[in-house]
């Protein structure tokens, strides 16, 4: 469960005088209900990336309460709206992809041909530096992972210090990394979920575990 503390001040008494706020400073405690809205699966590409980048900011119910006529089109301008004005972390291609699945999971839009939903899949190639080598730090960037996680503090997720810490001396640290990275979920760090990143290749997920267990 989400959990939000704040503190409530009833400075105010019935007759509408002041009173003093120490008087009734309490902490109180909101337990929220678990995330439980999922995007409609699909082999497009777009799903993919939808699954890993929309949830960072909001939920799916976010878009199964759009107006059901949306054309593809207009999909897309809502997906890029999240880009230039608020900062998604989405390339133009992607903000493609995601108006094709939406406009055509939850809109008007037929389905593109099979060939070429394969070959837009086959076209996500690992984020590469020279030699071959995964670029961890742009492939952090292009995944998002930056907006959730810092190094050494807390943002909406645990720090990577601190999961390093947990692993440490952990002879399967590596492989459990990896499932966490390839499946989400919740549970281990709080009730704030991680979407699933299950298009990122093999290599990109290894590398991303070790930089981790690094930190």
């Amino acid at each position: 469960m989400k959990t939000i503390h704040f503190i409530a001040a009833l400075g105010l008494s019935l007759t509408g005088f002041l009173l003093p706020a120490t008087s009734f400073a309490q902490a109180l405690t909101l337990r929220l209900p678990l995330e439980t809205a999922k995007l409609k699966p699909s082999k497009l590409p777009g799903y993919q990336v939808a699954m890993q980048k929309c949830a960072i900011c909001h939920s799916a119910d976010y878009i199964s309460q759009q107006p059901p006529g949306m054309t593809q089109a207009q999909w897309t301008a809502e997906v890029r709206k999240m880009e230039h004005a608020y900062a998604a972390p989405l390339s133009d291609a992607e903000v493609n992809q995601i108006g094709e699945y939406l406009a055509v999971t939850y809109g008007t839009a037929k389905a593109p041909a099979p060939i070429a939903v394969a070959a837009a899949t086959q076209a996500a190639t690992p984020v590469a530096a020279a030699g071959g080598a995964v670029d961890v730090q742009a492939l952090l960037t292009a995944n998002a992972c930056l907006g959730c996680h810092a190094i050494n503090q807390k943002i909406v997720g645990p720090s990577y210090h601190d999961v390093a810490m947990r692993y440490k001396g952990d002879a399967q640290a590596q492989a459990k990394l990896e499932a966490s990275i390839r499946a989400g979920g919740a549970g281990k760090w709080g009730q704030v979920p991680m979407p699933a990143f299950t298009g990122l290749k093999p290599q990109e997920v290894k590398a991303l575990a070790a930089f981790v267990l690094k930190q």
